[in-house]
């Protein structure tokens, strides 16, 4: 089974956008500031709002959100079994289409973790 290069596809991204974000600079940082906002810590921790978003971008279908929010998850200590119950209910509400995204999230886990010394 072939991986999907979930880290060359964030460069890909990032590249992809460097015009976009010249071109159209108050809106990206509007929408920087938004992620940040959203996703700071509150009511929910960080890594349970990453997880949310994870689950939205399994179950939209969308491989770019899973890498950003994979690696995301890696630095704020995510566990497997965390992520592999986020899953869980991504398979729940989104049915087997969720379940191929999931393949592909646990795919992007493995391949992203950070390496131990």
């Amino acid at each position: 089974m072939s991986t999907f290069d979930h880290i060359g596809l964030i460069q890909d991204i990032n590249e992809s956008l460097s015009p976009f974000r010249k071109a159209q600079p108050e809106a990206m940082a509007g929408f920087g500031q938004l992620a940040r906002a959203a996703l700071a810590d509150g009511a929910l921790s960080a890594k349970q709002k990453e997880l949310i978003a994870l689950a939205i971008g399994v179950t939209q279908h969308c491989s770019g959100c899973i890498g950003f929010h994979v690696k995301a998850l890696h630095k704020l200590e995510c566990t497997r079994a965390e992520l592999e119950e986020m899953l869980a209910v991504c398979v729940y509400m989104g049915g087997g289409p969720a379940l191929m995204y999931a393949a592909e999230t646990i795919a992007a886990w493995e391949n992203m973790a950070p390496t131990k010394t």
